[in-house]
């Protein structure tokens, strides 16, 4: 029989991103991407004033303090939204958390005047397209050989876009 208190759905805790927070998501990026952000990048992008993230901590733990579960950063410019990046921790992945990341990105775009919103995502990632997919975002272009993989192979940079209207 499973014990409840180590096999629980996590429960997370979404906060506007700060700078207090960019040694973290940094840390994150790294281990979820080849070409990593270093927290500079992260503080420089949130020190614009059209730039804005969500971090997520996971609260029912056992540890006093989880580890950053994942974030986003988006960024609003006349009326069009973007997702500059998003990553979410291996340990909490599909217990759907990105989705909620991405709603807030969404909603918060939404607040800051934006009438679509952007993104791109390597043609591979089947996990990440599956959930854009869901959030309704439509294949809106393509940027061949535009990711350089792991292995020195290139991918394609899929741009996707959805209405938020």
């Amino acid at each position: 029989m499973r014990d409840s208190l180590f096999y629980r759905q996590p429960e997370f805790e979404i906060v506007p991103m700060t700078s207090e927070h960019c040694r973290a998501v940094a840390g994150l990026h790294a281990e979820r991407f080849p070409r990593a952000w270093g927290d500079g990048e992260f503080l420089s992008l949130l020190y614009q004033p059209n730039t804005f993230g969500f971090a997520a901590w996971q609260t029912n733990t056992l540890f006093f303090k989880a580890p950053l579960s994942g974030f986003v950063l988006a960024r609003e410019v006349a009326g069009e939204a973007e997702i500059l990046t998003i990553a979410v921790s291996d340990k909490v992945a599909r217990f759907g958390l990105g989705w909620r990341l991405m709603q807030a990105a969404m909603r918060e775009a939404k607040l800051r005047g934006g009438e679509s919103m952007f993104l791109e995502v390597d043609d591979g990632n089947q996990a990440a397209l599956g959930l854009y997919r869901k959030l309704g975002f439509e294949k809106a272009g393509e940027r061949p050989a535009y990711y350089m993989n792991e292995n020195g192979r290139r991918s394609s940079a899929l741009v996707m876009r959805r209405d938020l209207r």
